[in-house]
């Protein structure tokens, strides 16, 4: 039976009071140090406007499925049939927003329809939120670290491939490049890519991005690449010699590499 928007929507405002004695805590009280973060980084609205290009609006809004994902990875769970462990408890429901959690195929099919430009719109608010802590944080210097990791799947999921797996030999893989913050140990970004690509596939733009991307918003930040071996080719020296003129290299060990702008 379908349920209308308010009677799977709600709005909570108030921080409830955490009491230890009375032993009514549920398995996620945790989750009320989130809802106050997310009420002041207004992530809810934020994930909202990613998505208001969309003529339909479905009672769970992509937003939601964004944020409930989020969450999901919060508390530890990684397969979505495991939202069933949490479906009913009220601190979870009081952070989404919701008075009911959707169902798996729901957030299945909502995943699964969303384009590029949605894609897009949610990892430049991943890369804004990053980029608003550093200008909290006003750091002099700033390290951009670049490496990949295996991601293993079961089965033929899409976008995989059968490469380099230490862990897991002949598994179907994704090998994302990822972007992180030495200092704060943040994520700022992610190349997405299957995992028979080689280290560097598609990483001299990706850097470029990511450099540009920071230097727009932290004019007197001193930026340092770090990467591995892997890295070290024409494409990407070329790149850096191309688009930065003050760019200094200097040699970190016999494996690795420092990048200075």
């Amino acid at each position: 039976m379908k349920s209308s928007k308010a009677q799977i929507t709600a709005k909570f405002h108030k921080i409830p009071t955490i009491r230890f004695e009375d032993q009514r805590l549920t398995s996620f009280s945790g989750l009320l140090i989130f809802q106050l973060l997310f009420k002041r980084i207004n992530l809810k609205q934020r994930l909202k406007q990613c998505f208001a290009h969309l003529k339909v609006s479905p009672i769970f809004g992509r937003h939601l499925i964004v944020m409930l994902i989020i969450v999901h990875l919060l508390i530890g769970f990684r397969r979505l049939r495991e939202i069933d462990y949490y479906r009913d408890d009220p601190i979870v429901l009081r952070l989404m927003g919701l008075r009911k959690l959707p169902d798996v195929s729901t957030i299945s099919r909502a995943l699964s329809q969303m384009e590029k430009e949605d894609v897009e719109n949610v990892r430049q608010l991943s890369r804004s939120l990053v980029i608003e802590g550093l200008l909290r944080e006003q750091l002099p210097r700033l390290t951009l670290d670049f490496d990949g990791s295996v991601q293993s799947t079961k089965g033929h999921a899409e976008g995989t491939a059968v490469g380099f797996n230490k862990a897991k030999k002949g598994a179907r893989s994704y090998y994302p490049l990822f972007c992180t913050v030495a200092q704060t140990g943040q994520f700022f970004d992610v190349h997405h890519r299957p995992g028979n690509v080689h280290d560097s596939n598609g990483a001299e733009q990706f850097m470029l991005s990511c450099f540009n991307e920071t230097k727009t918003h932290l004019k007197s930040t001193l930026l340092e690449s770090r990467m591995d071996s892997a890295f070290f080719n024409q494409n990407i020296l070329s790149m850096f010699n191309n688009n930065m003129s003050n760019l200094q290299l200097r040699s970190l060990s016999k494996d690795s590499l420092s990048l200075r702008k």
